[in-house]
């Protein structure tokens, strides 16, 4: 085979690329050099650690919160997110991605990235009017207030604040979180979170900022309520407590009241007791707000898929070995009298309660 200048410089380029202080033996063309021959570099492949199949269901439930099925289910929807775009097997496999996060949130002992938000729509879902009947049906058993589809308050999860936005994130409590408002029903199904507002924003101010106010005017037709507690305004689709009730109907309306509202404080408490990166026995979240946002979205979805899958919450995984601590529920400041409106909550108090 013949030699030509132009085979030389290509096979001396090659060699030059292998290193520059290096000197191998040159041959013509058609020849590879001596130290490059049959010189591969084998890509890193990740495996699964776990794998799921081998567990116990028992250390699926305790270690993720959801069982193996429902991991599986999350993972097929997930996958043609997680999957790598060019398709190498140097890639994290999806299967790792999901069992990573679902740990950190059970547990919030390490960092990683949620990528679940474009399914939120699929998970978190305020009643349809066809389902009305069956919520208040469900709401009237906790405490025979009529017409409610929804019980609101809100939960504080802890953070490390940005730099020079200290006093913004501290809330009444003296540290620093994120101020989250939901909305759930009598089966601790979470149908509305608005979790990006800073600790210090006020319980009214949250509500007015969302869309709850929208979503509730346009089901008024149906003469349906939301119940609140005393830090909210009394409004024409918002029931809260009397504050400084007169009459013996007006006090058994405040206990009818507190007995349905107990259902968002058991909410919080096992959303926060089955992913502790919400709990502050977890810790501050290391993240910036946005990040932290998503994480607690992320947690609620996960919540609701749990309660779906009628996936059993084990309380022997706590801190010490034991149950996880009641959540403490925020501390509301009244509003003011003025503007509420207070018709529906009078008619309730005179047909229910007299």
């Amino acid at each position: 085979m013949a030699v030509t200048p132009a085979a030389v410089r290509t096979a001396a380029v090659r060699t030059a690329t292998a290193g520059a202080h290096r000197h191998w033996l040159m041959k013509p063309i058609g020849h590879r050099p001596l130290g490059l021959a049959r010189r591969r570099i084998n890509p890193p492949v990740y495996r699964p650690l776990v794998d799921l199949s081998t567990m116990e269901e028992q250390h699926v439930l305790l270690r993720y919160r959801l069982d193996r099925a429902t991991i599986h289910e999350l993972c097929a929807q997930l996958e043609p997110d997680l999957m790598s775009p060019i398709r190498q097997p140097t890639g994290i496999p999806p299967l790792v991605q999901v069992l990573s996060v679902l740990h950190f949130l059970a547990s919030g002992s390490f960092q990683t990235t949620v990528a679940m938000m474009k399914y939120m729509q699929s998970y978190i879902v305020f009643p349809e009017e066809d389902d009305l009947a069956t919520v208040k049906g469900d709401f009237y058993a906790l405490g025979h207030i009529p017409n409610i589809i929804g019980a609101i308050d809100g939960t504080h999860v802890a953070l490390v604040p940005p730099s020079g936005s200290e006093q913004v994130y501290r809330n009444r409590k003296s540290y620093h979180s994120m101020n989250v408002r939901v909305v759930c029903l009598a089966d601790q199904y979470i149908s509305h979170v608005n979790a990006k507002f800073p600790g210090s924003a006020h319980d009214a101010y949250l509500m007015r900022n969302s869309s709850i106010p929208y979503v509730m005017e346009q089901l008024q037709r149906h003469r349906v309520w939301l119940l609140g507690d005393s830090g909210y305004p009394n409004l024409s689709w918002l029931l809260t407590p009397m504050r400084n009730p007169r009459t013996r109907a007006e006090e058994r309306y405040n206990e009818a009241n507190g007995r349905t509202r107990r259902i968002i404080e058991r909410t919080f408490g096992l959303l926060k007791a089955r992913f502790r990166c919400l709990h502050m026995t977890g810790g501050s979240l290391m993240y910036s707000p946005k990040k932290v946002c998503h994480i607690i979205m992320a947690c609620c979805m996960r919540h609701n898929l749990a309660l779906r899958r009628q996936v059993p919450f084990l309380q022997e995984d706590g801190p010490d070995g034991g149950v996880v601590p009641a959540v403490e529920p925020v501390e509301s400041e009244e509003e003011e009298d003025d503007g509420d409106d207070t018709e529906n909550r009078d008619t309730v108090i005179q047909q229910y309660f007299q």
